[in-house]
Parts: structure tokens; sequence; C-alpha cells
């Protein structure tokens, strides 16, 4: 199974840009996993923006569930961006984790 990850950047200007503040940047991206079936996997994304970012992901153009989202999910997604898989599933009774997956950033200023 491969995970991929890749990063789409977007900047857009605020009508109140304060002159500290500044559009979301990754600064660690996600890269190409393997993994096996019920193994853990972590996919990296940090970023930094000013005012911090909030950070989503998203599994093939949809958002990615998370422990924030539904308290028994598998996925968690980490004070660093970062989403960590407790298990990769794969199995017919659920939707399989296997996938391209974005990490998006986002502020006022941008994503």
């Amino acid at each position: 199974m491969k995970i991929s990850g890749y990063i789409h950047l977007d900047l857009i200007s605020g009508s109140r840009l304060r002159q500290e503040d500044y559009a979301p940047r990754i600064v660690e991206h996600p890269s190409d996993l393997i993994v096996s079936k019920g193994e853990p996997a972590t996919l990296n994304c940090k970023a930094e923006g000013r005012p911090n970012p909030t950070v989503e992901w998203y599994k093939d153009g949809e958002r990615v569930e998370t422990d924030r989202d539904n308290p028994r999910s598998h996925r968690m997604l980490l004070p660093s961006g970062s989403l960590f898989f407790l298990r990769i599933v794969h199995g017919r009774r659920s939707k399989p984790d296997e996938g391209s997956y974005v990490c998006v950033a986002r502020n006022y200023l941008g994503e």
C-alpha cells in the first residue's frame, strides 16, 4: 500500500494585514509511505505562519476524519499538524486508508 502526500500553497492578501502576520508556509512536507495492514504510521506535516495556521488533511479529495471529529477514529491529528494512524486499515468492513493525502494549513491570509 502506498500513501502519498503533496502540498498546494495559495497566498491571499487580507485587508487588515498586520505587519508581523504572514501566510502559512509548510516547513515539513509529508513523504510517501508503504505500510503493512494493522501497523501504525505517521504522515508528517508542519506549518508556520502568523497567526498559527490550522491544519487539515484530505484523502483523495475528501476531508479526513480524526479523533477530534470522532473519538473512535483510528487517526489522530497531532499538535504539530502530522496525521498519526494507530493502525492502517484495509478491509471489507471499513474504508481503507490507502490513498493520496494532502496536508492543508490555513490562517486568515490564505492556505
